[in-house]
């Protein structure tokens, strides 16, 4: 902003509180802010957002819902490394050893993934084996490990095809995140 600050601010407040919002104060409503504008400016029929921050997904989606823009927001799967880490500019910050261990992440939704696919649907057993396959990295400290409802972010007793399991955690400094629709 051209004086360093900005009076006005454009705020989701239902699926920005927990996750990523929780973790970052304040950033999705830098987001919302920031793609208001742009939106505002440059008007157009269709964004793409991706899927690997999915929580900021939702809150665009929820955002140009509200507020009625004629936009359509395409979601764009997440692109990933040969080792299935979601590609990131944050990857470039972790050493080599760091990167080794950051596909970790991925392991652990893969692992939810499977035991989803082979009948285990309650939230809790597929959140724990999340936990448990990052303890496995030495480097890694979990933020959060939830499967959640696609569209409310409400954590599920219950997992059904549609939820998302989501995942944070720092390698060393870099904290990364990931998700995978189940």
């Amino acid at each position: 902003y051209p004086d360093g600050n900005t009076a006005t601010w454009v705020e989701e407040t239902r699926l920005a509180a927990q996750f990523e919002g929780e973790k970052r104060p304040g950033h999705f409503r830098g987001v919302c802010t920031v793609v208001a504008k742009l939106f505002n400016i440059v008007q157009p029929d269709v964004a793409t957002f991706g899927q690997k921050d999915f929580q900021q997904l939702k809150v665009v989606q929820r955002m140009v819902r509200d507020l009625r823009y004629p936009i359509e927001i395409i979601p764009v799967p997440t692109v990933r490394e040969p080792d299935g880490l979601a590609m990131s500019s944050r990857n470039q910050l972790l050493s080599a050893g760091e990167r080794a261990q950051a596909s970790v992440l991925w392991k652990a939704l893969q692992v939810v993934g499977d035991l989803f696919n082979e009948g285990e649907h309650n939230a809790r057993r597929l959140e724990a084996a999340m936990q448990r396959t990052v303890s496995l990295a030495p480097s890694a400290r979990l933020d959060y490990a939830h499967v959640v409802d696609a569209e409310s972010l409400k954590t599920v007793p219950q997992v059904q095809r549609g939820c998302v399991a989501l995942i944070a955690a720092h390698i060393g400094k870099v904290r990364l995140i990931d998700n995978l629709v189940l």
